[in-house]
């Protein structure tokens, strides 16, 4: 039985993403009974759990490709000294749900996260009689319903939701933009990647504050042959105007990889390996 952290509660996307990352490495009884989830109110709860012994892995959201990057998240990577051992691409499918038997006219109010609410405003434009009511968590929007066998009050949340807490799906795949994806990353001590599959490193550095240093290193990488999937910037704080660079590269080759951290350590004022891991796209 694997205990894994997620941030928020059962049925979300985040234990969507830990099933298909744990079933895709060929656990397929993770995607049943194998895999205990443990509902964590905040993302700095995820790293809590793993350090009390709660957890065996967790699952945090990095980013989306409608909304961006989850920029907190980034400086609990830097924080806490807990490696990236895997990634995860979900594609988020928004559905209406509500209590078996009622119909969209039926339905007066719909409970979901604020974001789902953004993802969906242009389908509840055609429904003007429903009320958005903003919630913590599209799974326990649905969860309440369920609880309360609450009448004429929908959730958007997702399909796992609705099988675990016996909602029926009255539109399916509402969300706006159908390639809205969110990447995953995942934590979990137990995972040990071969370094035959390690396709892709998470990067954390600083640099003199001085004219072409990030050019320098950028031009070093792509000597080295780093495909640079994503650079994110974070002010440091107490330090003005100089900033935690965070990277993501893809390589064909670990050992081009090595020779390019050692060509670009001398450069840098620090440099943190968040994670080293097999791509997933």
């Amino acid at each position: 039985m694997k205990r894994t952290a997620i941030q928020g509660y059962s049925g979300s996307f985040h234990e969507q993403a830990a099933r298909l990352f744990y079933s895709s490495m060929g656990d397929a009884g993770i995607m049943n009974a194998d895999l205990q989830i443990v509902e964590c109110d905040t993302f700095d709860g995820l790293y809590d759990a793993l350090r009390d012994n709660r957890a065996d892995a967790a699952v945090m959201a990095i980013e989306n490709t409608v909304s961006g990057g989850l920029l907190p998240n980034f400086e609990l990577l830097r924080r806490h000294d807990v490696k990236i051992k895997g990634e995860v691409f979900l594609r988020i499918q928004q559905n209406l749900m509500a209590l078996p038997g009622q119909r969209i006219e039926d339905i007066k109010e719909v409970r979901t996260h604020y974001m789902a609410i953004n993802q969906t405003r242009p389908f509840f434009a055609s429904y003007p009689h429903i009320r958005l009511v903003e919630s913590e968590d599209t799974a326990k929007s649905a969860a309440d319903i369920a609880a309360g066998r609450l009448l004429g009050v929908g959730a958007v949340a997702s399909v796992l939701a609705a099988e675990l807490y016996g909602l029926e799906i009255l539109q399916a795949s509402i969300e706006t933009y159908k390639q809205n994806f969110t990447r995953f990353l995942i934590m979990d001590d137990s995972l040990s990647v071969p370094r035959d599959r390690i396709t892709k490193a998470s990067l954390c550095f600083t640099l003199p504050h001085k004219t072409g240093s990030l050019a320098q290193i950028l031009t070093i990488l792509s000597f080295y042959d780093m495909n640079l999937t994503r650079i994110q910037s974070l002010p440091i704080p107490g330090r003005e105007w100089q900033y935690f660079f965070y990277v993501d590269v893809k390589f064909g080759s670990y050992q081009r990889y090595c020779q390019a951290i050692a060509a670009v350590r001398p450069l840098m004022e620090d440099l943190d390996v968040l994670g080293e891991y097999a791509a997933a796209i």
